[in-house]
Order: C-alpha cells, then structure tokens, then sequence
C-alpha cells in the first residue's frame, strides 16, 4: 500500500500504525499551515496525565502560510521544557536510557524550521525502531490523490477519530489508565524493541 501522510511532532501510534503497513510513503509538505494540529504538537503521558507538548511557531500576517516555511519561535526555552517534561515522564520506563543518546541532540540544537525538525525527528525515531522506509515528499498539494491511500486527516488534533489499539504498560496507568494514541516516545520508552511488533499488530480508523 502506498500513503501521503504528514510529517509531525513526534508522531502518534496512528500515524507509525500507517507507516509500518505502507509500501511507500509520500510526506505531504505543500500543504497551507493550520494551527491545532499535529505539525507542532504531541502528547505524552505525564504524572498527572495526558500532556501536550507544543512547539512554538512563528505566524505571518499572511493568510495562508505553506508548511515548509513555517519557522519555529525559539525565543522560547521549548526545547528545554520539552526535555525536561519527557526525564519527568519518562526516566523511571524501561527503555529510555536505551534511547535517550540519540534523542538527545534534538533537544540541543536549534533549528530553524518546523518542517526540517519534524522530518529529523522521524529519522531518529525510525532508526530506533529499526524501520526502512521508502520515503518521499509531496511536489504540489492535491485535494485528491489517486492509488494512494490518504491518511492526510490523521494530522487533525481537534477531530481524531477514535482508535482502538491494545494495551500495553505505561509509566502512570496505575494512576490514571491507560491513555491511547500518544506520541511514538511513549510506545517506544515502555516496549523498547516490541515496539515494532506492537505497531504491525494494530489497525486504524480514520474516521
């Protein structure tokens, strides 16, 4: 099966569940930037539950503003808080320490561009899960894709559709349950290397 889907902040279970199934992936990036999405944000799970963790943008006075030239407010301290709030979360699973050298650099360089950060993101994050995927980005945006399978609307944070996937053990689910559909990080620092087979076992809905 071949997708288009969006590059996002650290991806949720939905969009890995998309990726791990696919043939070939095309990354829409000729796309119009719309707050309240994925672009820019993910959730963890935090002591006190389901947590977002935003990535500050810079918006023009334009109207519409293509996705890859959105650059990225870092005036702001985010990298930091977002490192911080992922050793809160985090420390105490089984497998960040495993991982926490090669997400390190994420969290301590600038960059300039959202779009530039999010696909660096998705390497590192495939490098730990040991995925090999065909990529390739979008060269003009497309209302309709034809033999392509659209997973485009999973980028929409306010209009999810429910996900039913398996339930593996989180950090905090003793306190507050387990929390479904979170960014990728939280997957991967609780299952470590079962992370791909928990990926190849589930399915979406899309709507």
């Amino acid at each position: 099966m071949n997708i288009i889907i969006h590059p996002t902040y650290f991806p949720n279970i939905a969009h890995f569940v998309a990726l791990v199934n696919a043939e070939s992936v095309v990354f829409e990036v000729d796309d119009n930037f719309l707050k309240q999405t994925y672009r820019n944000r993910t959730y963890i799970y935090g002591a006190n539950g389901k947590l977002a963790l935003n990535i500050p943008v810079i918006h023009t006075q334009k109207n519409r503003q293509k996705y890859r030239d959105v650059k990225i407010f870092n005036d702001t301290k985010w990298q930091d808080l977002h490192w911080k709030s992922l050793l809160s979360a985090y420390r105490t699973s089984p497998f960040f320490e495993y991982y926490e050298d090669e997400l390190h650099p994420l969290f301590h360089s600038k960059a300039e561009f959202i779009l530039d950060f999010n696909l660096k993101s998705f390497d590192v994050i495939c490098d730990c899960l040991q995925m090999d995927l065909d990529t390739s980005k979008s060269k003009v945006y497309q209302t309709e894709i034809i033999n392509t399978a659209d997973f485009r609307p999973l980028v929409n944070a306010k209009k999810e559709a429910p996900q039913q996937f398996d339930t593996y053990t989180q950090v905090f689910s003793d306190k507050h349950g387990f929390i479904p559909n979170l960014s990728i990080l939280d997957l991967l620092f609780n299952e470590g290397p079962n992370a791909l087979n928990y990926l190849e076992s589930q399915t979406i809905n899309l709507y």
